[in-house]
């Protein structure tokens, strides 16, 4: 059998989208402050500000992606996100003043927070409750290989002298945008069917009523913050000053992560068929501790070579901990939100990703400060083992049909995967 899973051609169609998209988004994503301070001449401070005013516009924008998908469904949320990313990103291409930078961040935080939800909803609908790990699985696989390629385009681009290779990036990322919707329109009728019946009965109150899905929200937040937030807040400054790397060895650590998931995700995907998610979660939970531990060992080697070398390994752990992961939360979430509510569910999800990339950075701000910053990721191993007990705690929660990565291939030879659960 082939690690590639066996999906519908209505779920490829949306994968080739997102991967367009990733695309644009990997090209700029490395230089946003970078062009703003070097590029256009805003504050260092400000510039910080204004990255941060896209992490404030998610909290918005998450709740209206998560209404609209179930109000007007997920397709064509997801056009509505698209667009005002595409707007958002051809405007910050001609910003030239701290104010006009902060309008265009705010909008693409919007786009981006209301793509989120209506993205996870659409894929849902795409295929069947035993494909989901599957699928989204495939989509962190797709959406790394497109950044890191947008990433080397990017590279093989830019100019910090010349300001209209930057505009280039920024307008490359706003037409990738649009280009999606073409082939959601192909979708026609896919994710478009809206729950009549008491279409809004209970609402946001419903799903903050499921104390299930809280649980995977608490899980999700801490994870985030402990985790996936310290890629960009807290690994850079720590392993270029207490590491001693160079620039160009960050940028070759970096490389091993996205590598590393785009290798992995696959195999781990399959690995995991039949068994169960929270599973996947615990051990997704101590490989984010042993790549803090591998770190805090890199920090300590004396620098050059043998700390990237260090910090590499660290990231490809990391990468392992994502390939676990995709599997497993976004799938649980869908099969715990009934179809009326699928759209909120997915939004209320991404608010945990929100609150957590907004309180990770704040505390690495603080935390690398004691002492060599060290103590600082002894603090993330400790919030990584806690996220590994939330996770078997989550197991009782869980309805047994939920807490298993169905496989396609199981079912295809007649076979029950929650039967095979371990």
């Amino acid at each position: 059998m082939g690690l590639v899973p066996r999906l519908p051609r209505r779920a490829w169609v949306v994968l080739s989208g997102d991967l367009l998209s990733a695309i644009g988004s990997g090209m700029t994503m490395p230089f946003f402050i970078l062009y703003l301070h070097r590029v256009r001449g805003i504050d260092l401070t400000l510039a910080g500000l204004v990255l941060a005013t896209v992490a404030v516009a998610s909290f918005a924008g998450n709740v209206i992606g998560g209404s609209l998908a179930d109000r007007a469904g997920p397709r064509r949320a997801l056009m509505v996100g698209l667009c005002a990313g595409t707007g958002g990103a051809g405007w910050f291409a001609f910003v030239h003043s701290p104010a006009a930078a902060f309008g265009a961040a705010a909008v693409i935080g919007l786009g981006a927070s209301i793509s989120w939800p209506a993205l996870d909803s659409l894929l849902a609908s795409t295929v069947s409750e035993s494909q989901r790990s599957s699928v989204f699985a495939m989509r962190h696989a797709t959406l790394n290989v497109g950044f890191g390629t947008g990433a080397v385009i990017a590279a093989s681009i830019v100019d910090f002298a010349s300001p209209p290779t930057f505009q280039l990036l920024y307008l490359v990322d706003a037409a990738t945008f649009l280009a999606v919707v073409p082939l959601l329109a192909v979708l026609r009728g896919v994710g478009d069917r809206v729950v009549l019946e008491e279409p809004t009965r209970g609402g946001y109150r419903e799903v903050l009523a499921d104390r299930a899905f809280l649980a995977v929200w608490a899980i999700t937040a801490l994870l985030v913050v402990v985790g996936y937030s310290q890629y960009e807040a807290a690994l850079p400054p720590y392993a270029t000053s207490t590491g001693g790397v160079s620039a160009h060895g960050l940028g070759f650590v970096f490389a091993a992560n996205t590598f590393a998931v785009a290798a992995l995700q696959l195999v781990v995907l399959r690995v995991l068929a039949g068994r169960r998610r929270t599973s996947a979660l615990f051990a997704a939970s101590l490989a984010m501790g042993a790549a803090w531990c591998l770190a805090i060992v890199a920090a300590h080697v004396g620098g050059g070579s043998p700390a990237i070398v260090g910090f590499a390994c660290a990231m490809t752990v990391l990468a392992l901990a994502e390939t676990l992961l995709s599997p497993a939360l976004a799938p649980i979430v869908n099969d715990l939100a009934p179809e009326r509510l699928r759209g909120r569910y997915n939004g209320t999800f991404v608010l945990a990703y929100t609150t957590g990339f907004t309180i990770g950075p704040a505390l690495a701000g603080g935390g690398l400060k004691v002492g060599d910053g060290t103590p600082y990721f002894a603090l993330l191993v400790a919030g990584c083992a806690a996220a590994a007990v939330g996770s078997l705690a989550l197991r009782r929660r869980l309805p047994p049909a939920v807490d298993v990565v169905g496989d396609h291939r199981l079912r295809d030879d007649g076979k029950n995967p929650a039967a095979a659960a371990v």
